[in-house]
């Protein structure tokens, strides 16, 4: 959260003495066994991953005869229209050329057309002169630059002009004349192209698809651009890219039967080798639920089989080439079985994530062979024009050119109808029926599972002080991690009450920044102060990614939505084995309430919703929807990891709180999805549906949210909320 943004409330908490000075909380300086536990979230992803992986694996080497991997191509087939979710209508492309460059045995006509209406595509078509009959067209993608098509990869396509080809380069969203975060006073986005992708396609998400469709659908309607092109023969279309142009060549192939050859470079690997290196990309790398489908890349190339394939890659690529070698063995056999071995072949340089002059060679190679367009193949050297020179725009930007649409802006529609969807779901008066349907939502599209092994807390210590005694405990997780957690028990006038709380900010912070535990035993009530995956001691974890925005890992959050296990997921279940060592293991309790102060509220509200024993919930300056970060041109990246992918198709927090009526709940200081307080009647009527349950259920007064500015008066309410 923007450090400007935050509301007065947080002064209540550090305006005031602390339970004791510097109280030691901490576990894991004494418990040296578990000093990798701030990498429990992304290791959690992984180990499902694998397993899911291994399943996939299990399947293919059950594949014995043709019928066989006909079939799993048809399965494939499938899941990937399924998991790509549906394309837009076709519409008409309204091309135009807005400018010719002529070259003595060339010439590039600057073209624009849209993908969608309103949502242009900036390209260079790349022409041979004295063109006999057709000729066949290779569609170049081009990798992750700020400049698009204009930067290197020119190399490519002025070689495949060269050499007979008519070539189609083209700017994908967020990078060329396609930024969609450009700042016209500086001159740049505010984003580089990664962050162009992730930022907006973390929106996607929520909506339940991944950004990649819009990639694909670029493709595919650069397809249908060249088919109106006279100079080409339909018949003999072929497509690459590198990098970033090597995954939409691997999508975009996978999805267009009329793309013949498909030859992506320095992309294929295997799933399980990118997640123990780089981790997952950015955003449109990956597919929603990809994994847990039992899909990797090998199936995006036998997709395709027995189309003519080539694998272009190089030995130090970060794109691990063990993954690419093992793929490419499966591929292999994949084709023998179709009885086309032959038409898919692997070339690899010594190289580190680049284009050599032998893989380009190759390339040259590959589609001169299956595009029946002989020649020599040699890497020749030639002319880059300058950028401003292959500018399609008058402005080099659609942004300030044609207004173009953005992935947000695109996605943002999609998102106003899940509200107006989800919002008419709520008119009926069956409040207990929707909430059982809620529930099952919840669980089904956030990953949850609740924990079938609980295990035996570790007793880590006692501290007695004047006022209170400090026990430190660690709780089992899941896995090999270890839960945290620090129980503050009130000497005097110790009531059958504990308050669990959680600090988006860790616990370390609660107890010796904040003040609110010393005012929770003053009242008698025992605390539970605990850590979950990502948070505090357990976090954030050494993967960073090519998406880390604003000090938060979207490439962390990308891995849950592969594997259909939300990072709130593991939250919420972390939260519930801490409520079940407060019901069991510490004397006494009779009452459970639950604190969440920030983002982690989400994940407080899931736990909440799933376990009953949850009496009472209070979250202070919790986001209050899920569709509004959807919606929100700014929001703010630290919530993007307390959000549940697709979940605004079926439900948001507003569901969540009419779910626990009639438990009391309070809410204090909400915060909007830019981090700003929601103190709006556009922001707080987020609020409005679950006020109207609880009234209809006869609980209007345990449903309470308040905007104070006097922190002694939100403290007094957190204060008359646990009575």
């Amino acid at each position: 959260m923007k450090s400007y943004l935050i509301f007065p409330i947080i002064l209540l908490f550090i305006i005031q003495v602390p339970v004791h000075s510097q109280d030691d909380v901490n576990l894991f300086d004494y418990w040296e066994y578990y000093s990798d536990i701030e990498n429990s979230t992304y290791k959690t992803s992984c180990s499902i991953a694998f397993q899911q992986l291994d399943e996939r694996e299990a399947t293919i080497a059950k594949l014995n005869s043709k019928d066989d991997y006909l079939n799993r191509q048809k399965i494939v087939k499938e899941k990937l229209s399924k998991i790509m979710g549906m394309f837009p209508e076709k519409t008409p492309l309204n091309a135009q050329v807005t400018g010719v460059i002529e070259k003595d045995d060339y010439r590039i006509e600057k073209v624009i057309y849209e993908s969608v209406p309103g949502y242009y595509v900036t390209a260079a078509l790349y022409l041979p002169k004295n063109i006999k009959g057709k000729a066949p067209a290779v569609i170049y993608a081009c990798g992750h630059t700020v400049d698009g098509f204009r930067s290197g990869y020119q190399q490519m396509t002025i070689n495949l002009v060269k050499k007979g080809f008519v070539v189609l380069a083209f700017d994908p969203i967020g990078q060329g004349e396609r930024l969609q975060y450009y700042n016209e006073k500086e001159g740049k986005s505010r984003f580089g192209p990664t962050t162009e992708h992730s930022y907006p396609g973390a929106q996607c998400y929520i909506s339940g698809y991944s950004p990649t469709k819009y990639f694909v659908w670029d493709g595919i309607r650069s397809v249908d651009y060249l088919l109106t092109r006279k100079e080409v023969d339909p018949e003999r279309i072929g497509m690459t890219g590198r990098s970033g142009g090597g995954t939409q060549t691997a999508y975009t192939a996978a999805m267009d039967d009329r793309i013949l050859a498909a030859a992506p470079e320095c992309f294929i690997t295997k799933m399980e080798y990118v997640l123990k290196s780089i981790g997952p990309q950015d955003a449109e790398q990956n597919l929603f639920h990809m994994i847990s489908e039992g899909l990797d890349h090998a199936d995006l190339l036998e997709v395709r089989a027995p189309k003519p394939c080539l694998m272009i890659t190089t030995t130090r690529d970060f794109f691990n080439i063990q993954g690419a070698r093992e793929t490419y063995a499966e591929v292999k056999q994949f084709y023998k079985s179709l009885g086309n071995e032959e038409l898919v072949n692997m070339v690899e340089d010594d190289d580190q994530h680049a284009s050599t002059k032998k893989n380009r060679e190759a390339m040259y190679a590959f589609f001169q062979k299956y595009l029946n367009n002989p020649g020599n193949p040699e890497d020749l050297e030639v002319e880059l024009l300058d950028e401003k020179e292959l500018w399609v725009t008058k402005t080099g930007q659609l942004s300030t050119s044609l207004k173009s649409e953005t992935l947000y802006s695109l996605n943002r529609k999609t998102v106003q109808n899940q509200v107006s969807e989800l919002k008419e779901s709520r008119s009926g008066s069956d409040f207990e029926e929707r909430t059982n349907i809620i529930i099952n939502d919840a669980k089904n599209l956030s990953g949850f599972e609740y924990p079938k092994n609980f295990g035996d807390a570790i007793f880590s210590g006692r501290y007695v002080n004047d006022d209170y005694v400090l026990e430190k405990y660690l709780i089992p997780g899941d896995g090999k991690y270890m839960l945290p957690a620090a129980l503050f028990i009130p000497v005097k006038n110790r009531s059958n009450e504990i308050t669990i709380l959680l600090d988006e900010k860790g616990m370390e912070h609660a107890a010796n920044t904040d003040s609110l535990v010393q005012s929770i035993l003053k009242q008698g009530n025992s605390v539970l102060l605990f850590d979950v995956r990502g948070v505090g001691s357990l976090g954030p974890g050494y993967l960073k990614g090519d998406a880390y925005i604003d000090n938060t890992s979207y490439n962390l959050w990308f891995a849950g939505i592969m594997t259909n296990k939300s990072i709130v997921a593991m939250r919420a279940e972390d939260i519930i084995r801490i409520v079940h060592f407060a019901k069991t293991e510490i004397n006494e309790v009779e009452t459970i309430s639950a604190i969440a102060v920030g983002a982690v509220g989400s994940e407080l509200l899931h736990a909440a919703v799933f376990d009953g024993a949850i009496e009472s919930v209070c979250l202070i300056e919790p986001f209050l929807s899920f569709a509004d970060i959807a919606l929100s041109p700014d929001y703010t990246p630290a919530f993007i990891p307390s959000t549940v992918a697709g979940a605004i198709e079926k439900y948001d927090i507003a569901d969540l709180l009419a779910a626990l009526s009639p438990r009391k709940t309070l809410i204090i200081n909400p915060v909007a999805s830019d981090g700003t307080p929601a103190i709006t009647s556009k922001k707080t009527c987020y609020l409005t549906y679950p006020k109207i349950v609880y009234t209809q259920k006869g609980a209007k007064n345990n449903f309470r949210y308040s905007v104070v500015e006097d922190p002694q008066i939100a403290h007094q309410q957190i204060i008359d909320w646990l009575k």
